[in-house]
């Protein structure tokens, strides 16, 4: 497969024109963690080194390098990356809708094991995340928590309150039924 490549104006940049269409959604700036998740191929071009940025079109990755680096170096890198990522046939760029449900459920999981879980325990109980969809957490009280008559109490003021001031795509918490 060929790609195609200029420098641009900026000798930190360079243009990288795959002879295959990259399977991408929408155009993504990847500069930092939260963005990179967004695209599998920009990950691959960061972990070479010396990356400031990349930028992904269907037709074109534009790859910022740090001043430092030498494309003579990196240049023969990110073509051998770009060329395994066109051939492999998998999305360069995941829907950022996709990438938002996943960080969510990540976050949700952190909260659970770091501030709630921990002083639900304390009490006797548990806590279990049963499953996050659309902005509604289901989660299971268990232990001392099943049949107490402060359950609901927990679940709406202590759970629900700290998912929702952390993570404003929680819209509610529920008691997960079976």
């Amino acid at each position: 497969m060929k790609i195609e490549f200029e420098m641009s104006p900026d000798e930190n940049i360079m243009h990288f024109y795959p002879q295959l269409r990259l399977k991408i959604r929408e155009n993504c700036e990847c500069i930092d963690h939260k963005t990179l998740r967004r695209s599998p191929l920009a990950e691959k071009i960061f972990d070479l080194g010396g990356i400031k940025s990349v930028v992904l079109t269907p037709d074109c990755v534009s790859v910022v390098k740090e001043s430092e680096k030498d494309w003579q170096n990196l240049k023969p890198l990110v073509l051998a990356e770009i060329m395994d990522f066109a051939v492999s046939g998998e999305e360069a760029v995941i829907a950022k809708d996709e990438v938002d449900e996943d960080f969510v459920l990540t976050n949700i999981k952190a909260l659970l094991e770091a501030r709630i879980r921990p002083a639900i325990k304390k009490d006797g109980g548990d806590i279990i995340l049963r499953s996050y969809n659309d902005g509604v957490v289901y989660v299971e009280l268990q232990g001392k928590c099943v049949g107490c008559p402060y359950a609901q109490r927990t679940l709406k003021e202590g759970v629900e309150k700290i998912l929702k001031t952390y993570i404003p795509q929680i819209k509610v918490v529920e008691k997960y039924e079976n």
